[in-house]
């Protein structure tokens, strides 16, 4: 997709359809026959991992990092760098890694197996909350695997801007330093939402809960707001774990929101 002088690729990792009632557990068939338009033919809900690459005149940047080259959640990641290169990026091209959050499943590529950076010549980026709860208060197997970057971390706090049309909007919940990566340029906005949403059935029904939070509460409250803003926007809008990594956008009409690709 090409917004302005940014250029922006989903860069998949991984991933695998499954039963929807199992992607959302404690939902029901009856509950997703209400949103039988974002399943696929055979009824299954596709869950991808990976990012987004986005170019411009002067850097090559990418929000999150998929899984890395091991199975989560019934997904297997491995193809992130192959589909980087099919881009025409090599690692060593990589200026900057963007990370909407912490979680094993957006950090995966950030290191190597020998705990080496996979992009040696990038600045890596996130919330100062997510760095102070994963790498300092809570260490556990995201500090593991971003111990070989430390030197190379820059941090932001609540909005920012971080490269040129590229700014962050502070979204605490799913975890402290959650965030939304906005894009802009004269023709629009392009909004990145990490894992605000998982699925594009949480921005048309505000009660759909949300996978993992650390703060169920706060996610809410943030994924209602943001609701709220796209259905009176244009703005495109994807996230790290909707079918293909595809943009599309929330729209309003005949007293509902509908999801449209």
């Amino acid at each position: 997709m090409q917004l302005g002088d940014l250029r922006i690729d989903a860069v998949i990792d991984g991933s695998a359809r499954f039963p929807p009632t199992k992607s959302f557990r404690g939902t029901t068939p009856e509950q997703w026959a209400l949103h039988r338009d974002l399943l696929d033919a055979d009824g299954l809900l596709e869950f991808s991992m990976g990012g987004f690459l986005v170019r411009s005149a002067n850097r090559t940047a990418l929000v999150d990092l998929g899984v890395g080259n091991r199975a989560m959640l019934g997904v297997q990641g491995g193809a992130f760098v192959s589909e980087l290169r099919r881009l025409g990026v090599e690692p060593g091209e990589v200026t900057d890694v963007v990370f909407t959050h912490l979680h094993l499943d957006h950090i995966g590529w950030a290191t190597d197996q020998d705990g080496r950076p996979t992009f040696p010549s990038a600045v890596y980026r996130c919330a100062a909350a997510d760095w102070e709860h994963f790498m300092v208060d809570h260490r556990g197997q995201e500090a593991e695997l971003l111990d070989g970057v430390v030197d190379r971390f820059a941090t932001w706090d609540g909005d920012a801007t971080l490269l040129p049309g590229v700014d962050t909007l502070a979204a605490p919940g799913h975890t402290p330093g959650s965030a939304v990566i906005v894009m802009s340029s004269a023709e629009g906005r392009a909004l990145l939402l990490g894992d605000v949403v998982h699925c594009p059935v949480q921005l048309v029904d505000d009660e759909w809960a949300g996978l993992f939070d650390v703060d169920p509460a706060l996610a809410r409250r943030t994924r209602t707001a943001l609701n709220r803003e796209l259905e009176a926007g244009n703005d495109l809008v994807a996230a790290a774990h909707f079918p293909g990594l595809h943009f599309g956008r929330l729209l309003r009409g005949n007293g509902r929101r509908r999801w449209i690709v």
